[in-house]
């Protein structure tokens, strides 16, 4: 699922803390910007996959302008997209049994086709 949601970051004392107030929880720090804006989005893909986890719908963004802050805040979209979050943490493999026509299973071991890598790439592109 794609998702975008406003981040805060707060700069104190060289440490710059970020959080994405419409999700409990989602909220990092860094050492510099890039740093928290980096961290503040692998904290909100992480939080979001947990909640579809759990069947949890999240909160819609709230706009901009209704976000609290101060004025030397900085606020960013953070854009979060859980099925290739999943794709790059979650690689154990999990083995299910298919059922193909015989002649489709010999042509794709004559051509060197690997079944397995097609099913995966095929159920990415339904799944995004």
């Amino acid at each position: 699922m794609l998702y975008a949601y406003t981040a805060v970051i707060t700069e104190s004392d060289g440490i710059f803390y970020a959080k994405v107030p419409d999700i409990d929880g989602c909220i990092t720090t860094g050492n510099s910007l890039p740093e928290a804006i980096s961290l503040i989005t692998d904290a909100l893909n992480l939080c979001l996959v947990g909640l579809e986890d759990e069947d949890i719908c999240p909160k819609p963004p709230t706009s901009q302008a209704d976000i609290p802050h101060t004025p030397d805040d900085i606020l960013t979209i953070i854009q979060a997209d859980t099925i290739l979050y999943r794709a790059r943490t979650d690689t154990k493999a999990v083995r299910k049994n298919v059922s193909l026509p015989a002649w489709m299973a010999g042509l794709a071991d004559k051509r060197g086709i690997n079944c397995s890598k097609v099913l995966q790439d095929a159920l990415l592109t339904v799944l995004s």
